[in-house]
């Protein structure tokens, strides 16, 4: 019962761990993304540089839509495999089929 529990519980912190640590590299990147842009907007205010907002935008609004489509084909990915675990591992495991077993079994 314990190795039971501890390979249940071990995937359990694994998976807290491994959220927490991509929730702190996700907020890290946002600010060093949003002080680079706070950045361009002051030495745009400045007068040092000139910035094309309208192509910046279009350029974010690209990478958003690529990462967009990254997460939803992972997360069909792992749908597509929770089915495949489903129909060969879980469905032959039904009633149906352990009373065809038993019946077998006693004849």
């Amino acid at each position: 019962m314990i190795p039971l529990a501890g390979t249940i519980g071990g995937g359990f912190f694994d998976g807290l761990l491994a959220g927490y640590a991509i929730k702190k590299v996700i907020k890290i990147g946002a600010v060093i993304v949003g002080l680079f842009i706070a950045a361009l907007a002051y030495r745009e205010y400045q007068r040092i540089i000139q910035v094309d907002w309208t192509s910046i935008q279009a350029l974010s609004q690209s990478g958003i839509t690529w990462l967009t489509n990254a997460v939803t084909d992972i997360s069909n990915i792992g749908a597509a495999a929770a089915l495949w675990e489903y129909q060969h591992i879980w469905e032959p495991l039904t009633l149906s089929h352990w009373l065809l077993v038993l019946l077998q079994a006693s004849c």
